[in-house]
Parts: structure tokens; C-alpha cells; sequence
């Protein structure tokens, strides 16, 4: 029995003799080299709009690309990242996730509320905020791969549920209470002359990478987001993968809420509103399929950069900041469309 075999004992027998749609699966658990041209081309659209970007700001926003502008915003960059990875891993399991503003809003609250802005209690209030998120991903998780409900309706509800539980433990906490001042000087600090968000957006990245492409169990990942049903009758155990995709992106956004509220020192009730589309503007933009499966966590970080970067870009030259949702709006729509339109399992 070979090594293959051995990783994927389900996988002995001739592709030709398996279920119908189970050669994409195997086709998506062999190493990536045999992929590298027909699937990363797709990630490549982003990078050239974002140095597109970076040109005409150079040319017509020059203080916009200013050291001290950069460091300025990029702690925005990072939180938006680190969330958009997180949504990305639930997109690429064939999911959407909108609670992410409930989530993060609610971590806060829980590390306001257990620290009562004493350091003492840092590392327990930490551990608290994102054990809830992660219960509230899990309760995401269960209602929609274990009891097959419509995840935009389950996330929905659940982040209304989550929201109206945050402004009632909120009444107890006041309104403008700061976090401990240790994990504010940490979220306004810097690693080698970079914020800390950013080098830890930076790490969050690199790790969700190698996850996905260096691992036996994200290689299953992405074959269950491909072909969920070609991925059951070989053996994989889908639902597990799939609400776990929820899971790690609410601990994704868990992480994401300690550093803004760090960054911020007063996190208020809606401190996680401005990440209820701008997650998934990133991720499509980022390349990753709506039709599961596919996904590259560094062109989604990227992708965050360049939503920043033009948001900023925006405000530079005096457009409303409504102009943001709007433009968010259409690179939603213009991702999804490029999204399906470049995805390699779409009928040729």
C-alpha cells in the first residue's frame, strides 16, 4: 500500500469505478503543483487592482501612501484581514456568515465586563470573549450542517439573538468602560516598527495558508467544499468539516475583537458594525469561490489591504464615508460575479 493510500484508505480504488464527481475530490486532495496554473491565476486579479491603487494614489494622493498614513490605517487592515479569513474558510465550506458584527460586538463586551478594566483579570477576560465567540460559531455550526438550515437565515438570527444578549450583559458594564490598560498598550504598540495587529494579522495569515495547503486535513477541507456530496460517499465526515468552518472563523473574529478593542481602548455596543459586508467584499475579492472550495488566505489579505487603502483613499478626496457601503456593495457583487465566472468547477 503506497503513502497516498495509506493518508486516504477510502481512496484505493480506481477513479473510474467511483461515484460520479468523486475524481474532482481526488483530483483536489493530490498536491497543488498540478493546480498551480489553471487555479491561481484567479488570485492574481486582486494584486493588480491594488497596485493600481497604490499608482494613482501616488500620483494624485501622494500624502495617502506617507509612512506615518500607513501606520495609521494598517491596524484596519489587519482586524479587516483577520475577520475576512475567517469568513473566507466559511465561504470556502459553501457557507456565508453574517454575525460577525454580533460576535465581535459581544467579545467585547464580555472582555469589558469580566476585566472590569483591571489587568488582573486580562488574561481570563482574553480566554472568556473567545470562548463565547466560539460557542456562538458552534451554535452557527450545528443549525446549519447538523440540522441542514439556510445559513444566511441561522447567522442572521443568531447574530439578532447575540446582538439583543450583548446590550442586556451591557447594562451591567458601563457605557463607555476601558479595557485594561496592559491590553490597550499592547494594541497600540509595535513589533519591529509595525502595529502589533499587523504582525499578528500577518502571522494569522501565514498559519490559515499553510493550514489549507500543507495539511491532510485542509486538503480534505477544500475536497468537502468542492464536492460536498462526492466528499460523504468516500468517507469524509462533511458535516464535522463544515461546522467547524464555523467555528474557526468565530474564533477568527474572537481574536480580531481583543485587538480592536485594544487598539480602540472603548469599545462600544457597535463596535463590530462596520464588519458585517466589508468580511465578504474581502474574501471575494480575494478570489475565493462562492462555489466552495477554493480560497487563498494571502490574496484575502490582500484584498483587505486594498478595501482600506480605498476607503482611505475616498475620504482623502472628500467623498462621504456612505460612499463606503456603496462601494463595498458593488465589490460584493463584482467578486461574486468574477468569483463564479473564473471558478474551475464550473462546466467547461
Amino acid at each position: 500500500m503506497t503513502e497516498r493510500s495509506k493518508s486516504y484508505p477510502n481512496l484505493v480504488s480506481e477513479p473510474q469505478s467511483t461515484p460520479s464527481g468523486t475524481q474532482e475530490i481526488l483530483t483536489t486532495l493530490k498536491p497543488r503543483f498540478s493546480r498551480v496554473a489553471k487555479v491561481e491565476i484567479r488570485f492574481l486579479a486582486i494584486w493588480i487592482a491594488l497596485g493600481t491603487l497604490v499608482l494613482i494614489d501616488a500620483v494624485f494622493l501622494p500624502r495617502s501612501l506617507q509612512r506615518s498614513t500607513l501606520l495609521a490605517v494598517s491596524p484596519f487592515a489587519a482586524f479587516l484581514a483577520i475577520t475576512a479569513i475567517g469568513q473566507a474558510i466559511v465561504i470556502m465550506a459553501r457557507g456565508i456568515d453574517l454575525s460577525v458584527p454580533a460576535i465581535m460586538s459581544l467579545s467585547c463586551a464580555i472582555l469589558i465586563g469580566f476585566s472590569a478594566g483591571n489587568d488582573a483579570y486580562l488574561f481570563s477576560a482574553v480566554g472568556a470573549a473567545i470562548l463565547a465567540a466560539v460557542l456562538v460559531g458552534a451554535v452557527n455550526g450545528v443549525l446549519i450542517a447538523f440540522l441542514r438550515l439556510n445559513a444566511l437565515i441561522v447567522t442572521l438570527a443568531v447574530g439578532a439573538i447575540v446582538t439583543g444578549v450583548t446590550i442586556w450583559y451591557r447594562q451591567s458594564v458601563g457605557a463607555e468602560s476601558p479595557v485594561p490598560p496592559s491590553l490597550a498598550e499592547f494594541g497600540n504598540g509595535r513589533l519591529l516598527g509595525i502595529p502589533t495587529s499587523v504582525a499578528i494579522a500577518f502571522l494569522v495569515t501565514c498559519l490559515a495558508g499553510l493550514f489549507l495547503t500543507k495539511t491532510v486535513a485542509g486538503r480534505r477541507f477544500e475536497a468537502v467544499g468542492t464536492n460536498p456530496e462526492a466528499a460523504h460517499v468516500i468517507g469524509m465526515r462533511v458535516r464535522i468539516y463544515q461546522a467547524g468552518a464555523y467555528v474557526t472563523a468565530s474564533m477568527m473574529y474572537g481574536i480580531a475583537a481583543m485587538l480592536l478593542a485594544g487598539f480602540i481602548r472603548n469599545p462600544t455596543l457597535d463596535v463590530g458594525a462596520p464588519y458585517f459586508m466589508s468580511p465578504i467584499a474581502a474574501a471575494v475579492l480575494g478570489g475565493v469561490a462562492m462555489s466552495g472550495g477554493v480560497g487563498n488566505m494571502l490574496s484575502v489579505a490582500v484584498a483587505s489591504i486594498f478595501l482600506i487603502q480605498l476607503d482611505q483613499s475616498l475620504k482623502m478626496v472628500g467623498l462621504p464615508t456612505s460612499w463606503q457601503l456603496v462601494i463595498q456593495g458593488v465589490a460584493i457583487g463584482t467578486g461574486m460575479y468574477l468569483s463564479e465566472l473564473r471558478s474551475p468547477h464550473q462546466g467547461k
